[in-house]
């Protein structure tokens, strides 16, 4: 096995454990990843059509869809028309903003438990390298 492939299954691997352990801590408030995914970008870039959330999520139409589905589905999302007329922006309910405060604690509080199995000297240079890798893949419109 290449090495460039064990890289990547071992940062798929990660991927699993990471969101395993965030769907484990929103749990108690029947929210899973995928779902705070996109409450958590409607939460810092405000409403946005499907077709913003997943491009800026970097996932196909079909599942970001399902998503907001079920996030309409327990009032925590729901559907405006946009100014066009053609396409609706996904806004935050009034509930979705009166429970984000819990469920980003949540998320906090899982993310910490994660980050103190890494090594104190690895923080930043983990941080450094997942950030600029993601940022050089990310595409730009021009």
């Amino acid at each position: 096995m290449s090495e460039t492939h064990e890289l990547f299954h071992s940062i798929q691997q990660l991927a699993r454990q990471l969101t395993k352990s965030l769907n484990s801590s929103l749990q108690p408030f029947n929210i899973y990843h995928s779902e705070w995914t996109v409450l958590y970008v409607l939460k810092n870039k405000g409403p946005l059509t499907q077709r913003e959330i997943a491009e800026y999520l970097a996932i196909e139409a079909p599942p970001v869809t399902r998503t907001i589905k079920k996030l309409v589905e327990k009032s925590y999302v729901m559907q405006v028309k946009g100014s066009d007329k053609r396409s609706n922006h996904v806004v935050l309910t009034d509930l979705a903003l009166k429970e984000f405060p819990k469920w980003e604690q949540a998320v906090i509080q899982a993310n910490e438990l994660l980050i103190q199995k890494l090594p104190d000297t690895s923080y930043e240079q983990l941080k450094f390298i997942v950030t600029s890798w993601s940022d050089s893949l990310t595409f730009r419109e021009e």
